[in-house]
């Protein structure tokens, strides 16, 4: 049987939770995140980390701490481990030939930074025509000059409900309605 879909939990790394680049909500954050991909795990669905490898950039060099996910975050030997090099987690990567392989169309993405590379690999993955579930309360970034996190997050749920979707469709929902969902899977 396929597996109907997959969690994608973006850049959740150690080198963008530092006191010089705090983030909203962050302890509770990855909590959330930790009990859907705990829910995806008993149904048997893929839980995918998808990490910014930045090595030759002197910053997210693979394999140095600022690389590694954060230790709050629950892995499974069972997950799988993307690397990127862009804002959209589709560019130059193995995701898409994965999620191919493993036949999944529908995405639930969570991760940081909402109003980069959540973002951008959520308008990329429209444009592929998967069906996407944002995690509403699963996603987080920092204070922008003109806005603080909050209102950037706000901003880019409302932002991706009022979405035109292609081929597939986008939804917006939190932690909690996520997981009644699954419940009846």
């Amino acid at each position: 049987m396929n597996p109907p879909a997959a969690i994608l939990i973006i850049d959740m790394q150690k080198g963008s939770f530092t006191p010089k680049t705090p983030r909203y909500d962050a302890v509770s954050t990855v909590e959330r995140i930790n009990e859907i991909a705990h829910q995806f795990r008993l149904l048997n669905w893929p839980v995918i980390h998808i990490q910014h490898d930045g090595s030759g950039s002197g910053a997210f060099e693979k394999g140095a701490w600022d690389w590694e996910v954060l230790d709050e975050l629950h892995i499974a030997d069972s997950d799988l481990q993307i690397d990127k090099t862009a804002n959209d987690v589709f560019y130059q990567s193995s995701l898409l030939p994965e999620l191919k392989k493993i036949r999944v169309r529908n995405l639930y993405i969570s991760g940081c930074a909402t109003d980069f590379y959540v973002e951008s690999s959520i308008q990329s993955a429209l444009s592929k025509d998967f069906h996407i579930t944002v995690i509403s309360d699963g996603h987080t970034t920092g204070e922008r000059p003109q806005l603080i996190a909050k209102q950037v997050i706000d901003h880019y749920n409302w932002v991706w409900q009022n979405m035109l979707p292609t081929q597939g469709f986008i939804k917006v929902m939190s932690k909690i309605e996520i997981l009644q969902d699954l419940e009846k899977s």
